[in-house]
């Protein structure tokens, strides 16, 4: 090694020191991509159903995740005729497009996301249900 390639080795690890970056950045949620071995973010894949306390007995069942083919406002208003509830859509800068229903609407929600007559025929693989 010639001293200009040390003296670079020695600028880019004291560099790394100020800026606190000594390890390279690694997403623990990605996956490898099984045919081309190309990282992907699992995470997005997923569709999350979670449920949320709000005061005393009251809930609410937030979905995030839904693919953007599927129109949000659509499947909001057959769910809140389904299952006898109110709901909104909620626009978060990190997660996007978030339904949320009021009570705990996990179970019938999951239900319609995989039904093949009058849901979204979803791969229940890829539905994440959170909560309790």
């Amino acid at each position: 090694m010639s001293i200009e390639n040390l003296r670079t080795v020695e600028n880019v690890k004291i560099e790394r020191m100020l800026t606190g970056s000594f390890y390279p950045t690694l997403d623990p949620f990605a996956e490898a991509d099984e045919d081309t071995g190309d990282k992907t973010n699992a995470q997005a894949q997923y569709i999350h159903i979670r449920i949320q306390q709000r005061n005393g007995r009251k809930t609410l069942t937030t979905v995030q995740g839904i693919p953007k083919k599927f129109s949000r406002k659509k499947i909001l208003s057959t769910v809140k005729k389904q299952f006898a509830c109110n709901g909104t859509i909620v626009t978060d800068s990190e997660m996007g497009d978030v339904i949320q229903l009021q009570g705990d609407q996990r179970k019938a929600m999951h239900d319609f996301l995989i039904d093949k007559k009058q849901g979204l025929e979803m791969d229940p693989k890829t539905i994440k249900i959170h909560g309790f």
